[in-house]
């Protein structure tokens, strides 16, 4: 499974959507970064394999970021793609 997050500005909780195959993915993001790219704003409607009845709208001129990943078992414990964290150790 291959998870896409949309960061839109002034918002830091990113969209997330989900494709089967690594194509569906590089193909969504590929309209994602066009979209972005276009002088004019565009409405994009992103669906969801994972969940099929999930659908979001957004507006290309309101996306900061797009991030792709493959979500793995070891990945599979809900951790944002592109962050980590440190857990403390007992230093006693």
């Amino acid at each position: 499974m291959y998870t896409i997050d949309v960061t839109l500005k002034y918002s830091p909780i990113p969209i997330s959507v989900q494709r089967k195959e690594a194509e569906g993915a590089e193909a969504l993001f590929q309209s994602i970064i066009a979209a972005m790219r276009s002088q004019s704003s565009q409405l994009l409607e992103l669906t969801c394999d994972k969940q099929p009845d999930k659908k979001v709208a957004l507006l290309s001129d309101q996306i900061s970021a797009v991030i792709v990943s493959e979500k793995t078992g070891a990945s599979a414990r809900g951790n944002v793609p592109g962050f980590f964290s440190i857990a403390a150790g007992d230093n006693s």
